[in-house]
């Protein structure tokens, strides 16, 4: 693997299997999960597709971000939840063309806090990366 972009303060490690079919298994630190594709794509609905998992990481780290603002602010976090819907490119290549998130808070905020919140969130690691896209390198063998 090539070595971190200089000014990179930690890299990360991800490893994916093939499992079965249309079926992969994802390792990272020693948790796994399934990606896969629904029945109905030649896949045995065992997981949620990569496209799937790119949105639920995107709305779990506005989740977090979320989370650590209500926490600044002493204010609970049970039942804090992020929805997230997304649209595909119909021409072109394959792509998420949008992207909507929803923020259902636990409790009611001023507009002045919603203010601060919505400015947090859109600085979530994730958004952030999406912003200002990383380099990828796709080596084979």
């Amino acid at each position: 693997m090539k070595p971190p972009p200089q000014g990179a303060r930690h890299s990360g490690r991800v490893e994916v299997t093939h499992a079965s079919a249309n079926t992969y298994t994802i390792a990272v630190r020693g948790h796994e999960m399934k990606a896969d594709q629904p029945r109905d794509a030649n896949g045995d609905d065992l997981g949620p597709t990569p496209v799937e998992l790119f949105i639920a990481s995107l709305a779990a780290c506005v989740a977090h971000y979320t989370g650590g603002f209500l926490r600044r602010y002493h204010l609970p976090r049970e039942n804090l939840r992020v929805t997230a819907g997304f649209d595909m490119a119909e021409d072109g290549p394959p792509r998420v063309i949008a992207v909507r998130l929803r923020i259902l808070l636990p409790v009611e905020l001023s507009s002045a806090q919603r203010e601060v919140l919505h400015a947090v969130v859109s600085r979530c690691t994730v958004h952030n990366s999406l912003r200002t896209p990383p380099e990828v390198s796709i080596h084979v063998g």
